[in-house]
């Protein structure tokens, strides 16, 4: 999935939609003392008040936002794996008794409290849904209405939700003149802020993908390793930080840490057209292959390819690891990057690095940035200074 395809699935999360027919909401309650389930509830969601819709769509939302790598994740599902999360999710999907789908949701729930004790108590939400695309739009011409036409996509949604203590409050009887202490012991759950979720199957280009689950974690790059592998049983991922991590350890390991502000500059460069041509819907990627094309065409020279395999071994444990072009570079339109130091922090864009240079003079480190105009400090025009 691409951000399009996310977004196109949050759009429709919003009531007296057409377009989105929801079936059924399933809770489950879990009590962090014994991480058993205390209570379960099967609603149908037209049985709602307006105000719970809300509420839970808006949960929902929570869980489709954010960047993908960093907290929005789509993995593939592990292969031979007794009692799989997939095929309980498919089953799940396919199936018109309700009974079963709950069995099926319960089930999903047992592997998250297998070896796993929750700091409070949670909700586990499950939503059942199908939403329209339509193929075409609306032809107003031809008089071909959008909705004659249509891709149809069953799903299933889960969002993790703790719970909090209701807040103790003084309030005043206007009748009885008095000041009164408010005690409410029912749990409050924060629906603003889900504790992680997922969404099954994917959706690519109209098409669904049920080898691929989307997994929603609540703090971006720290995605839940117990959730991906126990409870869904996905394949490990590499967050937007990783992949950085590892390009950046690479790179100054073959550049014995030898690398210059306009080079840098150049390889964000190469990087960032890399990424703009690419035409494939799998995101572009990064092997040791492309990393040293990318080096030589910034201009390094003498770059050996059985080096950069070695990095990639060291740092991955697969000399064959890819990285994703789109996680490497910072966004290329902002001043995205950040040079930091005792006397100054100073943002520039990818693109405008070239005009910054580390020079010494006098045996003492400067930070040089090309400018073409006058520079304004609190207000006042800067007078040049001649260095030598």
């Amino acid at each position: 999935m691409n951000k399009k395809d996310i977004a196109a699935i949050r759009r429709q999360l919003k009531p007296e939609n057409d377009l989105l027919t929801i079936k059924d909401i399933f809770n489950v309650y879990i009590l962090k003392e014994s991480s058993e389930i205390y209570h379960h509830q099967h609603q149908p969601f037209e049985m709602l008040e307006d105000e719970q819709k809300e509420l839970f769509l808006g949960n929902f939302k929570k869980v489709l936002t954010g960047n993908l790598d960093e907290k929005l994740f789509e993995l593939k599902f592990q292969q031979n794996v007794e009692n799989s999360s997939q095929l309980i999710l498919h089953r799940g999907l396919l199936t018109d008794d309700t009974e079963q789908w709950k069995q099926d949701m319960l089930e999903i729930v047992n592997k998250m409290l297998a070896d796993r004790q929750y700091e409070m108590d949670i909700v586990v939400t499950f939503m059942r849904a199908e939403f329209y695309k339509p193929v075409k739009a609306t032809n107003e011409e031809t008089e071909e209405n959008s909705r004659d036409a249509v891709y149809s996509h069953k799903l299933i949604l889960c969002s993790v939700n703790k719970t909090e203590d209701p807040r103790k409050e003084l309030q005043f009887d206007y009748i009885e003149k008095m000041f009164t202490y408010n005690i409410v012991v029912n749990p409050v759950i924060n629906l603003k802020a889900p504790l992680s979720g997922f969404l099954f199957p994917t959706v690519t280009d109209n098409a669904q993908d049920v080898n691929r689950v989307l997994y929603s974690c609540s703090k971006a790059n720290e995605p839940d390793e117990h959730f991906i592998e126990e409870v869904l049983n996905a394949e490990e991922t590499y967050t937007a930080k990783d992949d950085k991590a590892v390009f950046e350890e690479v790179v100054r390991d073959v550049m014995e840490d030898r690398l210059d502000t306009s080079t840098l500059a150049s390889v964000y460069e190469e990087i960032n057209d890399l990424i703009e041509n690419h035409e494939e819907e799998e995101p572009a990627k990064l092997d040791a292959r492309d990393i040293g094309h990318v080096l030589k065409s910034s201009g390094v020279e003498n770059i050996e390819q059985e080096r950069i395999q070695e990095a990639l071994k060291l740092y991955t444990d697969d000399e064959h690891f890819q990285v994703k072009a789109q996680n490497i570079v910072p966004k290329y339109s902002s001043k995205s990057i950040k040079i930091n130091t005792k006397v100054a922090n100073i943002s520039v864009s990818p693109q405008d690095l070239r005009h910054v240079r580390q020079v010494v003079f006098d045996s003492k480190r400067y930070l040089m940035i090309e400018v073409e105009e006058d520079a304004i400090i609190d207000g006042f025009k800067v007078i040049p200074e001649a260095l030598l």
